[in-house]
Parts: structure tokens; C-alpha cells; sequence
């Protein structure tokens, strides 16, 4: 049985076809949510896509929070329903609570649009099973409101528990995407949930699937990958 991966829509996102293609790319099946029904149609596991829901009006991802199908995304990821956030995705996912700290504005105040090297630091979650941790790839990055925060003591929990899933990779020349290039504290670019399930990133790995198209490299592939060996294992 093909595994079914949702991909929700909300106003204003960007990215939802590209995540889905990456889903079909990596041997599962694509399936269309949208924002106002709280029917995840049985999939599998769910994709929070990149985008400006709702204008990122008051806060980005804070609008997007209360949509109908957040209600059912937030429960059943309680569960054990693996989800994965991506840019606007990750902010959602801090908004609604399923990953602590929160997202705010780049600290250059600009918005940023760039190849960005990563360090995988935990490959032991849903999403991340087919990296190995230390390995450095690169994946797409276009955000305005990247900067990942929290007090001192979720970033110590988040450290100790080896939550932190990716790091900006910082040793290298900036023109070739090393450096942090939004001001994340601990150089954080995604963090996972104690159980594993739910993960959340700045970067967008469905723009890294193909050689054709995108960046040109494939080192997003994994994510869709990982999932799927997960849910075939399952």
C-alpha cells in the first residue's frame, strides 16, 4: 500500500504543490488538504508547507493556528501523527505549540533567498532517518521572520535532549551558504519534539529533490524519503 502524505493549503501559501511533487518524487502519494476541513482523509503523516498564510498578519503563523484543520493536526500529532513543518510550516508549528520557542524577524531585518548549508545534529527522527548526523547539505532558504528564539531554559532542554535537529553550518564561506543568516539562537535552523514525530524547519528541503530543478541537488530528498521508510516500517 502506497503511503499518503497531506500537504495542507492555507491562504497564502506558496509551496504546497512543490511539497507535494517532493512527495510523489520520493514513492508516496500526495494528498491535498485544505485549511477549512478538519478531514485529514487518513493520511499517513502531514506536511505544514512554506508560504505567508493569512499575510503573516499579527505574527507569522499565528492566524493559520486556528484553522479548522490545525484542531485535528494538533491532536493527532499528540498521538504520534508524524508532521513535518517547513518555513511558514515551522512557524505554525511553534504557534500552535507542537514545538516550543518561536520564530521572529531576521535580525538584519531583511529577507533572505539563498543555497544555506545545514548540519544535521539528530537523524533519529521520523523525518531525518536517512541522513546521518554530522553530515552538511545544503537546501534552499527564503524567509523574512527566520530567527528562532526561546528562554534559556527551553534551549537548554532542547539541547540536552538532543532536540535540536539542524544547525546553521557556520565554518565555511558565507558566498558558498555557510554562516547563520538570520540570527537563530544556538545557530538553531529546525527542532523536533520529544517523541520524534513532529518537526520543524526553517529551509526548504522540497526545493532540493531533483538535479533538474530548484537548487539543483537532491540533499532535500531525504526527508520524504525518511518519512516514508518510516511509515512502511511501521
Amino acid at each position: 500500500m502506497t503511503a499518503r502524505i497531506g500537504v495542507v493549503t492555507f491562504p497564502g501559501s506558496l509551496d504546497d504543490r512543490d511539497t507535494q511533487r517532493a512527495i510523489r518524487v520520493a514513492g508516496a502519494e500526495p494528498v491535498a488538504l485544505w485549511h477549512k476541513d478538519k478531514d485529514l482523509r487518513q493520511v499517513d503523516a502531514v506536511v505544514l508547507c512554506g508560504g505567508f498564510s493569512y499575510g503573516d498578519y499579527l505574527r507569522a503563523g499565528a492566524i493559520a493556528r486556528f484553522s479548522p484543520v490545525m484542531d485535528t493536526v494538533i491532536d493527532q500529532a499528540k498521538a504520534g501523527l508524524p508532521v513535518l513543518g517547513i518555513c511558514n510550516g515551522f512557524q505554525i508549528l511553534t504557534e500552535a505549540h507542537l514545538l516550543p520557542g518561536g520564530m521572529l524577524g531576521n535580525d538584519h531585518l531583511h529577507f533572505i533567498c539563498r543555497d544555506q548549508r545545514l548540519r544535521v545534529e539528530n537523524a533519529d527522527t521520523a523525518w531525518t532517518t536517512d541522513y546521518d548526523a554530522g553530515q552538511e547539505i545544503s537546501i534552499p532558504l527564503k524567509n523574512m521572520d527566520g530567527r528562532f528564539v526561546a528562554d534559556a531554559r527551553t534551549l537548554a532542554e532542547l539541547e540536552a535532549e538532543g532536540r535540536v535537529a539542524f544547525r546553521y553550518a557556520v565554518d565555511g564561506d558565507s558566498a558558498a551558504g555557510y554562516g547563520n543568516p538570520n540570527g537563530s539562537l544556538n545557530d538553531i535552523a529546525g527542532i523536533t519534539n520529544a517523541a520524534g514525530n513532529v518537526v520543524g524547519l526553517m529551509p526548504h528541503p522540497e526545493h532540493a529533490v531533483e538535479p533538474l530543478v530548484g537548487s539543483g541537488r537532491t540533499d532535500g530528498l531525504p526527508f520524504f524519503t525518511s518519512i516514508l521508510k518510516k511509515l512502511v516500517s511501521a
